[in-house]
């Protein structure tokens, strides 16, 4: 098991580059949507580090984006505040890379890469633009709840076919500009592409690091690679072992091509 798990995390880590330049419908449908929103009733649920007496997590009830932000919804955003604007965001916000994959300042590509998801935008950019929408990041453990979901089941976290499914959709991710949304499967709460797509930013995704130390590259990357087995609930749940690492080599700086984002609220908006 070591083995395998010390494969999984190196390879999280190294999807982490130097910036550079139908399931069940019907289960679908019961879940309430507003505004391309599912409602997440909220719950339990395990996260990947427990404490002695907090072996579980309770969510309270929150919204979701049914889909990730598409640089189609960023264009708009950028357009509308062109602080944003890969020539104007300040650096002290993003990596030099922020949306390096756009054709030009205004072009975010045809009408393909329009449904593509944006990626290359930063955590300041991508709380920004929640915040625009009257929404937010999703905390972790939101994001977790509702990627615990399988296309029939809300509590899939723990089967072991789930998991392997998801190491699948991981491992065969290609590299450079991702699929159009829709391309992987949508879940029980009417949630797509939280799988296999992209990596998705989340509001405190490093919260054993500072706040304040966000915004730069302090923390060692390569210590919480060689670490991230101590102390685990569950040694055997190797997707959220590369969720881990992947946040965990993140700065709020980082514009990374392989990961991405969408919102959340606090309750149903609409």
């Amino acid at each position: 098991m070591r083995s395998r798990l010390g494969t999984l995390l190196v390879t999280a880590c190294t999807l982490l580059p130097l910036p550079a330049h139908a399931a069940s419908r019907s289960v679908a449908r019961r879940t309430e949507t507003v505004s391309g929103m599912a409602r997440i009733a909220g719950g339990w649920y395990r996260p990947l580090y427990t404490m002695q007496g907090m072996e579980r997590m309770h969510v309270a009830p929150f919204a979701l984006d049914r889909r990730p932000v598409t640089r189609r919804d960023y264009l708009h955003f950028v357009t509308t505040h062109p602080e944003w604007k890969r020539d104007a965001v300040r650096p002290a916000l993003a990596a030099q890379s922020y949306l390096a994959d756009w054709a030009g300042v205004a072009n975010a590509g045809d009408e393909r890469d329009l449904d593509r998801p944006v990626t290359n935008v930063s955590w300041f950019a991508a709380r920004a633009y929640c915040a625009a929408q009257g929404k937010r990041l999703p905390t972790t453990d939101e994001w977790e709840l509702a990627a615990g979901a399988s296309e029939t089941s809300r509590s899939a976290a723990r089967d072991r076919e789930f998991r392997r499914r998801l190491l699948a959709l991981y491992a065969t991710r290609k590299t450079g500009a991702p699929a159009p949304v829709g391309t992987t499967f949508v879940n029980a709460y009417g949630v797509s592409d939280l799988h296999g797509l992209v990596w998705e930013w989340t509001l405190d995704f490093n919260a054993s690091a500072p706040h304040e130390s966000r915004a730069t590259s302090g923390h060692e990357h390569h210590l919480w690679c060689a670490s991230a087995a101590i102390g685990v609930a569950d040694p055997t749940d190797y997707p959220a072992f590369l969720r881990f690492a992947v946040r965990s080599g993140l700065t709020a700086r980082s514009t990374v091509s392989g990961v991405g984002f969408r919102c959340a609220a606090n309750a149903p908006v609409g």
